[in-house]
């Protein structure tokens, strides 16, 4: 297989993995209700929670960190034998993080991608993954809105690498990354406006009263 072929294909795996919602596939397994029809509606370990299964929660977002983390970690490991240039891997990061937004086998209905898109910068660069970390769980530990701690990790994620690493061929990945993150957050930020935002570990709504809109569902991650 030539190396443009090769590329593609390793892109395309990428975003079937990233495809697996395993919110839904965990919570399957251990016998609770979609996550798509309770809480926000958002297939993601904050939703989760939401059922009160600490455990299914935990295990969602393992998965969710590790099929954005391995892909690229893949292809960094055989980088110089496949002939990935870094552009290459920071598209099958950028891949894996759209199949949970979008994911093929789930009829295109994911959540907000927080949890792979962390998964993704751990691989690409472990510093940037902790630093961006490092401010989620700051901002979480003080206000208690995972949403709020998402949308300032996003925002800081490509200025780290521009300040800290100079940029470079990562921010293929990682500026679209940061823009959709923001804008599937959308809904949270006029929520957070209005002060009607949920808090960390807030249990669900009924199934049913999970909001009619897209657009209104709350956060995932």
């Amino acid at each position: 297989m030539s190396g443009p072929l090769l590329s593609l294909a390793a892109v395309v795996a990428a975003y079937l993995l990233g495809s697996l919602s395993f919110a839904v596939i965990v919570s399957r397994v251990v016998g609770l209700a979609d996550p798509r029809t309770y809480g926000s509606g958002n297939p993601g370990a904050t939703n989760v929670l939401r059922s009160g299964h600490k455990g299914a929660a935990a295990l969602t977002l393992a998965f969710d960190v590790l099929k954005g983390y391995v892909p690229v970690f893949l292809a960094l490991w055989w980088r110089e034998p496949l002939g990935f240039g870094l552009a290459t891997v920071a598209l099958i990061g950028l891949a894996a993080f759209v199949g949970h937004l979008w994911p093929v086998f789930f009829r295109f209905q994911g959540g907000k991608g927080v949890a792979t898109a962390a998964g993704v910068l751990l691989a690409l660069n472990p510093l940037l993954g902790l630093a961006t970390l490092a401010s989620f769980v700051l901002i979480v530990g003080f206000f208690r809105y995972v949403s709020l701690g998402s949308i300032v990790a996003a925002v800081f994620a490509p200025f780290y690498q521009m300040l800290i690493w100079g940029g470079g061929p990562y921010l293929i990945a990682l500026v679209p990354m940061s823009l959709l993150l923001i804008w599937r957050h959308s809904a949270n930020i006029r929520k957070l406006l209005a002060g009607t935002e949920s808090r960390l570990g807030q249990k669900a709504a009924a199934a049913g009263q999970a909001s009619a809109s897209p657009a209104d569902k709350g956060g995932q991650r």
